[in-house]
């Protein structure tokens, strides 16, 4: 990637219409900076390039101090949505659809004294997660939290995470290509991302903005930040606590390595999908399928009263190909346990949570009584639709499970693999450690 300054704006008439109108709404706001420093793909990503956004505008703002806004460098990104128009990136889908995946990315970030350039890291930071929206085709959405675990400055700073939120300023446009938001990133510290996972992204979005050093209304991001609000404000953990009492989580899912099979007989060949093991032979979803599972994860409850697990097929559960619901499992699972508190903020607010194979199509889901459209049931507890797995839990069972997995909250002091079983319920965990998930298991 390289910097450079864009031409003048007589030039705009030459842009291409996706690209022109994303620049009119910056101009609307940004009318005294015509030409914005800017980063660009040296080998644009349908030119073979690696990175997803053809550029990354930066601009900068002044802030407001009545609203305890500090002034900031403000980031635009160009490439998540249609600029073209001609199908090398996106495909056309309408006028009133998504232009693209349907948002750009926007960043804030405070400018630090005597800083007469915007730090050019944010854009590599956008990049980063252009390219996981490009491979995993998962669009992002207000309230989503971000997984990072490392500084996003590459610096020592508390500031290891992402929650998403609409741009206080841009407002989204209308291109010829459909339309496009604007999500902007806003940096966390890890116990403030934990805080979103057991409660929901945008109650903690609305704490952040009433802490003047998390950024104020704006949500500006501070890498120097040393406090989490929770510290800044004690108060504010009794909120959190209340909500996720009151509330549940809104978190439907997490990506993480694992797998699992019925071992209560040994498949009757490498197509029967009980032969699914670390994924040796996976039998693939269709695509229907595969959406539904990317939508439970996607959209999650969105704090329904009567949540609904997409259906995957007509067919009644005991006519599904899979395990014999009566007979004993293994599920195999490793990493994002640390969520289990999630979990039971969702089972015991009767709802579901998911755990979708990075690597595959495999993926198990928790469900309590009540969802609908669940192929699990209290008579056939264990149900399977080809490497889509689903377990049903009760209330009290929920409780028992989280009481024996409570060593998994402190997980550096966990030795690996570790196994829980519950012979009563025919069902076993098995945690293991990430580099068990490069060779078969023994």
């Amino acid at each position: 990637m390289e910097e450079l300054r864009p031409s003048g704006p007589g030039i705009a008439a030459l842009l291409p219409p996706g690209l022109h109108a994303i620049y009119q709404e910056c101009r609307r706001l940004y009318s005294d900076q015509p030409n914005p420093l800017q980063v660009t793909a040296i080998v644009k990503y349908w030119l073979g390039g690696p990175d997803p956004l053809d550029y990354i505008s930066m601009y900068r703002n002044p802030g407001n101090p009545t609203q305890d806004v500090p002034e900031h460098w403000h980031y635009v990104s160009f490439g998540l949505s249609d600029l073209y128009g001609d199908n090398r990136v996106h495909e056309f889908t309408g006028l009133e659809g998504p232009s693209g995946f349907g948002f750009e990315l926007t960043f804030r970030l405070r400018r630090e004294t005597g800083e007469t350039a915007p730090p050019t890291w944010p854009a590599e930071l956008m990049q980063g997660l252009a390219r996981y929206v490009f491979q995993s085709e998962n669009t992002l959405c207000s309230g989503d939290h971000v997984s990072w675990h490392s500084p996003l400055d590459n610096s020592e700073s508390r500031i290891q995470h992402m929650l998403l939120t609409e741009d206080p300023q841009l407002q989204p446009v209308h291109t010829p290509f459909g339309t496009v938001a604007f999500l902007q990133i806003v940096g966390v510290c890890t116990e403030e991302l934990q805080a979103a996972q057991q409660w929901n992204g945008q109650g903690i979005l609305e704490l952040l903005r009433t802490v003047p050093v998390a950024g104020g209304s704006w949500l500006i991001t501070d890498m120097r930040r040393g406090e989490t609000i929770f510290e800044s404000d004690p108060h504010l953990q009794e909120r959190v606590d209340k909500g996720i009492e009151t509330d549940g989580s809104n978190l439907s899912g997490v990506s993480a390595k694992c797998a699992w099979v019925d071992l209560s007989h040994p498949p009757e060949d490498e197509e029967d999908s009980r032969s699914i093991y670390l994924e040796l032979h996976p039998r693939r979803l269709s695509d229907k399928d595969t959406e539904q599972i990317r939508e439970v994860l996607r959209r999650g409850l969105e704090m329904n009263t009567k949540p609904i697990l997409p259906p995957i097929s007509s067919q009644k559960p005991q006519q599904q190909n899979g395990m014999n619901h009566d007979r004993a499992s293994l599920v195999q699972s490793v990493g994002h346990f640390q969520s289990k508190q999630t979990e039971r903020g969702r089972l015991l607010h009767g709802r579901h949570f998911t755990y979708k194979s990075i690597t595959g199509d495999t993926a198990i889901t928790f469900v309590s009584t009540g969802v609908e459209g669940a192929f699990a049931t209290e008579e056939h507890p264990y149900a399977a639709h080809g490497p889509w797995l689903q377990i049903l839990l009760n209330e009290e069972f929920v409780e028992k499970m989280l009481e024996d997995l409570e060593d998994l909250t402190s997980p550096e002091e966990v030795k690996l693999p570790k196994e829980y079983s519950w012979p009563e319920k025919k069902l076993k965990i098995t945690i293991l450690p990430e580099s068990a998930f490069d060779c078969p298991l023994q």
